[in-house]
């Protein structure tokens, strides 16, 4: 068999590989949607398939209907946000984390395990606390004073990790480390601050330590969904550079043309947008950044051009399972999602550790 004749039978094996791939991206995103759908249908009203396509879809005679008007406010109102914002928020999530293990080359990177969400939900907690009490508000609303605390915080706690670790050298395990730290910091003084806060703040502030859906708008949608597209565009373009820089090594990649600080800044900006961004609308969701990223290693392999839309497939779906578990299976109780998604998700993540069909690190 010579070169050429062999070189055809890897690039057909390397082809049939890539379309088996990508039938199960589309698959997965296909499940999305149903999931998607079965969620908007369960709840306290429980409301059928076809009664969602109406609310959707209806013409006029139909909307002139006894009981529409209702079916229609719950679907577009009440549910359908809430999804949305689960899609979005899980995807970022996964996004997130999947990038920062890649520029990192350590697997138990996420937003949560550096800090960078509990510094958020700290600064969404401190403009809660104190913005009307010092006056800060300058007639900005609640929601974008809790955005830019949130960001705040999280680019004040990415740049003592990442520019503490590159100033001193530290190795991966010793930013780990060091996130760990600051992620204890923050958690206690977000805490502290329940201490002197008001039965309103507090309430304010406990929904965004635990993490929940509830209060989802569009216009949030709208904002998140525009931020995640651009962010996702960023990471997609850097795919290539950050399969580059899986060995570990910087000389490689640095051989084949990659500026590996330009890499780790952007996508460590993208991090910090992102994450800040959710952190202030939907609270501290810790697994779905270092979960979602793993099953996705685990079933598509490490390519990151495969990975990341993969990564943000799983996080959404994580995320509307545990939203839609978290609503229903206690009605009329909700436990906040950031609760529910470590019940869905672990023996989900322990189950394919067991198998052993990690692809990654």
């Amino acid at each position: 068999m010579n070169n050429q004749t062999q070189a055809g039978l890897l690039r057909a094996k390397y082809d049939r590989t890539l379309l088996k791939k990508e039938l199960v991206l589309a698959g997965c995103m296909a499940a999305v949607l149903v999931l998607a759908v079965l969620s908007i249908c369960v709840g306290a009203a429980d409301l059928s398939p076809a009664d969602v396509w109406h609310a959707f879809f209806a013409g006029a005679g139909l909307r002139a209907r006894p009981g529409y008007q209702a079916t229609h406010d719950i679907v577009w109102l009440l549910r359908l946000p809430r999804v949305v914002m689960a899609v979005l928020a899980g995807s970022g999530l996964a996004l997130c984390g999947t990038v920062m293990q890649g520029i990192t080359h350590n697997p138990l990177v996420s937003p949560y395990t550096v800090g960078i969400s509990n510094a958020a939900a700290f600064g969404v907690g401190a403009m809660v606390l104190f913005a009307d009490r010092l006056g800060l508000s300058g007639g900005m609303s609640a929601a974008a004073l809790q955005m830019l605390g949130a960001f705040a915080m999280a680019l004040l706690c990415a740049l003592l990790v990442y520019g503490v670790s590159a100033a001193k050298k530290m190795n991966v395990t010793t930013l780990v480390l060091m996130g760990t730290a600051l992620s204890y910091l923050f958690s206690a003084l977000t805490n502290t601050m329940q201490y002197l806060a008001n039965e309103q703040e507090l309430n304010t502030i406990v929904r965004w330590t635990f993490g929940s859906l509830q209060k989802a708008t569009w216009a949030e949608n709208g904002v998140l969904a525009l931020v995640l597209a651009a962010c996702f565009v960023t990471a997609m373009l850097n795919a290539r550079s950050l399969n580059a820089m899986a060995g570990g090594s910087e000389d490689v990649p640095r051989a084949l043309g990659v500026n590996v600080a330009r890499v780790r800044l952007v996508i460590g900006l993208v991090s910090v947008l992102l994450t800040a961004l959710i952190v202030s609308f939907v609270g501290v969701i810790g697994f779905i950044g270092i979960v979602a990223p793993h099953v996705a290693r685990m079933v598509i392999g490490s390519d990151n051009r495969l990975l990341i839309p993969f990564s943000c497939i799983c996080g959404g779906m994580l995320l509307v399972v545990s939203d839609t578990a978290g609503r229903t299976l206690f009605s009329p109780v909700t436990i906040p999602v950031g609760i529910v998604v470590a019940y869905v998700g672990v023996p989900i993540f322990v189950h394919l550790i067991v198998r052993g069909k990690e692809g990654g690190f």
